[in-house]
C-alpha cells in the first residue's frame, strides 16, 4: 500500500491500493462478497476471500498479503485465536501485517479481546465503505512497533501518546521486535 498525505484523516490522503494484496476472512457469504467488492472499489485487484479459518491459515501460510480483514465471531477457530496465530505461526511476512477485526457487538470486553489477540483495529459491523477505507488508510499509516510481552505478539497496544513525565518501566519488558518500515514490518 502506498500512502501519501499530511494528516491522517482518509478525506486529505491519497491512497494507491492497486498492488495491496488482501485478505477478508468471513463466515458470512453475502458480507464476505460485499466487503470484497467495496475492496474492488477501492482499487484493490488482488483479493483472497476465506469463509473457513482452515483455508485462511493455509493462505496465509503460502503467500505474503498486505493486509487482513477478519471476523471476530468465527465458528471453530474464532478471529481472536486466528489473529493470535498469524502474529505467532503465519507465513513470517504475515506475522506484521495489518489486521482490522470487524465484529457486530463491540463492548469494552470486545475491544480488550482483539486488542490482545494482536489486532491492529477493530471495525463494526455494518460498517459503511468510507469507514473501511478510514481504517485501511490508519493502519497504513501506523507506526507502531511490534511487541512481544509474555503470551501476547503484535502492535504496541497503546495508540494514544500522554505527557506522562516519569520514567518509562515497560521498556524493557517489551522488546520491540519489528518496526513499520523494517524488512518484515514494511507498510509502504
Amino acid at each position: 500500500m502506498v500512502v501519501h498525505g499530511r494528516t491522517g484523516r482518509a478525506d486529505n490522503v491519497a491512497v494507491n491500493l492497486t498492488e495491496a494484496v488482501t485478505m477478508v476472512i468471513e463466515d458470512s457469504p453475502f458480507v464476505l462478497e460485499l466487503t470484497s467488492s467495496v475492496l474492488a472499489g477501492f482499487g484493490i485487484r488482488r483479493r483472497r476471500a476465506c469463509q473457513k479459518p482452515d483455508e485462511a491459515m493455509a493462505a496465509l501460510s503460502a503467500q505474503p498479503v498486505d493486509l487482513v480483514l477478519v471476523n471476530a465471531d468465527l465458528p471453530g477457530t474464532s478471529g481472536y485465536e486466528l489473529v493470535r496465530w498469524i502474529r505467532r505461526s503465519a507465513h513470517e511476512a504475515n506475522q506484521f501485517v495489518p489486521v482490522i477485526m470487524t465484529a457486530t457487538h463491540v463492548v469494552p470486553s470486545t475491544l480488550a479481546r482483539a486488542r490482545d489477540s494482536g489486532a491492529s483495529l477493530i471495525l463494526v459491523k455494518p460498517f459503511s465503505p468510507m469507514k473501511l477505507l478510514e481504517r485501511i488508510v490508519w493502519a497504513a499509516r501506523d507506526t507502531r512497533p511490534f511487541l512481544e510481552a509474555g503470551p501476547y505478539r503484535g502492535p504496541d497496544r497503546r495508540i494514544r501518546k500522554l505527557n506522562y513525565g516519569g520514567p518509562e518501566r515497560r521498556v524493557a519488558a517489551a522488546p520491540v521486535i519489528a518496526r513499520p518500515g523494517d524488512p518484515l514490518g514494511a507498510l509502504t
